[in-house]
């Protein structure tokens, strides 16, 4: 794992002084193991990576990574997977190797396919793996960027018309911009405000937005050439699976093999035994996230019948929790006990926590509004404190197996969608009227919120966090204005508009789930954070054999009524207690609702003053006000929103005042 920026731009630009320089400070964290520079005035091409050495640490995995020619230049972030299969192929066909790392493999695979007639799309397809990077041929006079199929590695992007920079992080990417963007106001000429309307609906923004209007995030298996700085080919190289389901009649799907019950479970179990094997190829010592959880649970029991002295890590919240959450820690012991490896502890104080906010939203680039990224960060501090530089997580077994609420809630419509509109609309107001303040009335309010909506909004509904009327009376005159007709769920109507229309709806929601919340939020967070403390966190649900084999699991085999994850289940019965494999899903987040009424009142009070909200213009004060007091009575359950308007004037002050907050 590594950090990489770099920058193509046209004649007549103007470059930053120390620019690569700068832009690698900002990396440091994500590879403080080396560094290497590549830069060439001339055609004014900068390149920079910082290194987190997990294969081949030796010089010969140094970077960027130059051909023998010196006619192609590589910097990559990430792993893959299969490099030493592409290895192989690639010796056969007589290509030599001077070290063992994937990152030569990869240069080496992009010159004996770029000459091919399928190219480099054919190339990115046979990488089974987690990276962003970016490539130069000085012979096709391009360069090219590209980002992983589900987008575990993040990677931004900034075109202005004095060319394209890009860099793992935003804040890495902000020095390399021309200085005469750089010092005006070209750049935040304004925060963008449809994202901003996105993470404050959502929690976190859906698509390729940021806060920032010229910053966009390059998309899950897309990839792009560059040209004198100028974007000449923007493609995609990979699409899910469920794309790929073709029609036969009617409402029918054509699925290439529909497992049955009982070679799903085997299929399954293989599978993901594979994938967590598969991903353990390191030089360095390998840990694990353990919260006691499912996904993590069968992670790590895999990953043992390796290495079966795993260490494992997990968080104990001290400070109380929120109603409702259940306390994972008592089962990650049940499970090291069981699986006997070590299990080491961080234990977290719920107001030392919320004291880091800060930390967290300079690190996390974006204003994700989910305290759950914080425990990320004390579990990588402390196994790089232990020497391990590569943990394994349980991410995305919900989104491939269904897991969450909102797909039990999913289930239950059948017993009331077919009620006329106005007792729909009934239920709704009567579930809006309930206290917001216990675990029952917020979860009935969630389940009935969109009941008065049809098909894909009703869908999309189960993600969002405030209902729309609430947000749009929170916003000043002005954001309104300049918001526009924007709808915060337009990249999610436009990615479920081309599915294949005979998909349940269930089956377009784990869509949504891997399309979106996925990439745009749980991975943003998990990489973002363990990289802060020059950890790798890969995660063996995503695996693209694994979430291949998936598709053709049936719907009904992940979610059997109110059992999620059936099939996954099932599969690990031989290896988990039965408690902890049928135990209650349970975030991995923190006390937030407590937060908002002790730790953080005197904070949230302070950050999103009068004055602030004023000065902002984004929000109107006295709507804010109001809805304070509505998360105070119950009337609404405001905690997160109120969080995310936290977070994101933080990142204001961050990224657009410079200033560090009291």
């Amino acid at each position: 794992m590594c950090g990489i920026a770099g920058y193509l731009f046209n004649h007549e630009a103007l470059i930053p002084k120390d620019a690569l320089v700068s832009a690698k400070d900002m990396l440091v964290h994500r590879g403080p193991d080396d560094f290497g520079f590549f830069d060439d005035p001339e055609i004014k091409l900068g390149l920079t990576q910082t290194r987190l050495s997990i294969l081949d640490p030796s010089p010969m995995g140094h970077q960027p990574m130059v051909s023998e020619d010196g006619r192609v230049v590589l910097v990559f972030n990430g792993e893959i997977y299969n490099f030493r299969e592409l290895r192989k192929r690639l010796e056969v066909k007589g290509q030599t190797f001077s070290g063992n790392s994937d990152t030569e493999v990869l240069l080496k695979l992009y010159l004996d396919q770029r000459k091919s007639d399928s190219g480099v799309t054919e190339m990115l397809q046979q990488l089974n793996g987690i990276f962003a990077f970016a490539l130069w041929d000085y012979d096709a006079g391009a360069l090219l960027i590209a980002r992983d199929a589900l987008g575990v590695k993040p990677l931004y992007y900034s075109s202005t018309e004095d060319g394209l920079a890009f860099a793992s992080e935003i804040k890495a990417l902000l020095p390399l911009l021309p200085a005469e963007v750089a010092v005006t106001e070209d750049l935040f000429s304004g925060l963008d405000p449809a994202a901003i309307d996105r993470y404050l609906t959502f929690l976190w923004c859906p698509g390729q937005g940021t806060p920032a209007s010229n910053i966009k995030k390059l998309g899950p298996g897309q990839a792009m050439w560059i040209r004198e700085g100028v974007i000449v080919e923007d493609f995609i190289w990979y699409c899910l699976p469920m794309f790929r389901v073709s029609h036969t009649s009617g409402k029918k799907l054509n699925y290439s093999k529909r497992e049955t019950k009982s070679n799903a479970i085997g299929g399954v179990e293989k599978h993901l035994r594979q994938a967590v094997h598969r991903q353990m190829v390191s030089d360095v010592p390998v840990g694990a996230f353990l919260s006691g959880g499912l996904d993590s649970s069968a992670v790590v029991a895999f990953a043992r019948e390796i290495n079966p002295n795993m260490h494992c890590f997990t968080i104990d919240m001290s400070g109380g929790t929120d109603a409702g959450m259940a306390d994972d820690l008592p089962f990650a012991r049940q499970v090291a006990e069981h699986l006997k490896v070590k299990l080491d502890v961080v234990h977290i104080d719920a107001s030392d926590m919320a004291m880091d906010l800060e930390v967290m939203v300079s690190q996390l680039d974006e204003p994700l509004a989910d305290p759950a990224a914080l425990n990320v960060l004390y579990i990588s501090r402390l196994a790089r404190e232990n020497g391990i530089k590569v943990l394994l997580s349980g991410v995305g077994g919900d989104d491939l197996f269904t897991g969450y609420r909102r797909h039990r809630a999913l289930e239950f419509e059948r017993f009331w969608t077919g009620l006329p509109i106005f007792a729909r609309q009934g239920i709704q107001r009567l579930s809006s009227s309930l206290d917001k303040r216990t675990p029952l009335g917020r979860r009935l309010n969630k389940l009935f919120d969109g009941a008065s909506l049809d098909g894909d909004a009703r869908l999309v509904n189960y993600f969002a966090w405030i209902r729309r009327e609430d947000l749009e009376a929170l916003y000043s005159e002005e954001f309104r204005i300049a918001l526009g007709e924007s709808l915060a769920a337009s990249p999610m109507f436009d990615f479920l508009s081309d599915l294949p229309v005979g998909l349940t709806p269930l089956e377009r929601m784990l869509a949504l789930e891997q399309r979106f919340f996925l990439t745009d939020h749980n991975l943003t967070y998990n990489d973002k954070m363990s990289m802060a403390a020059g950890v790798e966190v890969r995660v063996p649900f995503l695996d693209l054999d694994l979430i291949e084999y998936a598709q053709n699991i049936p719907i009904e085999l992940k979610q059997r009524g109110s059992v999620g994850k059936w099939v996954l289940k099932k599969a690990m019965e031989p290896y988990l207690p039965k408690n902890v494999i049928y135990r209650p899903k349970s975030g991995f987040g923190a006390p937030l609702r407590q937060w908002m009424r002790y730790e953080l009142k005197e904070l949230l009070h302070e950050v999103l003053s009068e004055y602030n909200i004023k000065k902002r213009g984004i929000f109107e004060p006295a709507a804010v006000s109001r809805l304070f007091a509505a998360n105070e009575t119950g009337e609404l359950d405001a905690s997160y929103t109120l969080f995310s308007l936290l977070c994101i004037e933080m990142w204001c002050s961050r990224f657009l005042d410079k200033q560090v907050l009291p």
